[in-house]
């Protein structure tokens, strides 16, 4: 009979027990988490340029077993995995800067010169906060192990142009699992060490968006570039939204003047001299012109350098 009772027994605990094999705080793998803004069909957008500066192991262990040879392991990862994300909403023009010198490098052993660019952001962050935990919720045959990792990462967006700081941030990602046993039967697991990637990773995809909206904050411009007979080459093509027959205001540059309260510089409104129409494309991805052709107005060679192409009505 106490064979009999004895299974049944441990089984009847067994289904007591709320312990599941693994809670995480997942992340997708392969998208952004993006906010409904970003989420919204393709609209006509002027690609930034921008680039991550410096991303740092800012913690107490980034003088420990998280560092590589170059002191700073943590820090890179995170650069990665922000540098991804980025780059998959496919609305910036991501810039080398972490392994710039491999790629010099690399230009240099095929004989080409390198092109610098500079971009119009930079990205600095640092990984402030990185713990990890476990813990046991204990029962009279069942014991129920919890493993949970947290990272905090704080970054800010700077325009190049002047050095001022646009935007800031700080996010927090978690990510756990449980592993259980009843009466000695069950999951036995060492430290997951998955689940320090899926925190930080967690952490860095809750600021894409909104690091996406403040960078998308300006209005959309454009250039005028070349005049080839009767039509004009404008900088961003089809994969920017633009279509065939859309127009655009050609405006001059707004003076900058100074703000004395501030120090930083104001670029006033300029005045629309033309209207053009697209009537065509040339290139293709990011180095791709649409071919433009005046409606209405004037516009001589020696004015392009100082004139900007906005979406008609906008100034």
């Amino acid at each position: 009979m106490k064979k009999i009772i004895l299974p049944i027994l441990i089984l009847a605990l067994t289904a007591c027990t709320s312990a599941t094999r693994e809670t995480v705080n997942k992340v997708p793998d392969t998208k952004p988490v993006v906010s409904k803004t970003l989420a919204q069909p393709e609209v006509m957008s002027l690609k930034r340029v921008i680039a991550i500066a410096r991303f740092s192991d800012e913690t107490k262990r980034g003088n420990a077993f998280l560092v590589d040879q170059n002191a700073d392991r943590l820090g890179k990862q995170a650069s990665d995995i922000l540098a991804a994300r980025l780059t998959e909403t496919n609305k910036f023009i991501m810039l080398e800067r972490a392994d710039l010198d491999k790629v010099i490098a690399e230009q240099n052993f095929a004989g080409n010169a390198v092109q610098a660019v500079g971009s119009d952001y930079l990205i600095v962050g640092s990984v402030s906060e990185f713990g990890r935990s476990s813990t046991s919720e204990v029962g009279v045959f069942s014991r129920n192990r919890i493993q949970t990792a947290t990272a905090t990462v704080n970054v800010r967006l700077v325009n190049t142009k002047t050095g001022q700081v646009l935007y800031s941030e700080e996010a927090t990602g978690e990510a756990r699992v449980e592993a259980n046993t009843v009466a000695g039967i069950g999951e036995r697991a060492a430290y997951d060490t998955a689940i320090n990637d899926k925190a930080l990773s967690a952490a860095i995809s809750k600021l894409v968006s909104n690091i996406a909206e403040n960078l998308l904050d300006a209005p959309w411009q454009a250039y005028l570039i070349s005049q080839q007979g009767a039509n004009y080459l404008m900088t961003g093509g089809k994969a920017q939204g633009i279509s065939l027959n859309d127009t655009f205001d050609v405006q001059t540059a707004g003076e900058q003047i100074k703000n004395p309260q501030t120090g930083l510089f104001i670029t006033l409104p300029g005045n629309t001299v033309a209207t053009v129409k697209v009537v065509g494309f040339i290139g293709e991805g990011e180095n791709e012109l649409s071919v433009c052709q005046l409606v209405t107005g004037n516009i001589t060679e020696l004015e392009l350098q100082r004139l900007v192409v906005r979406e008609k009505g906008k100034a």
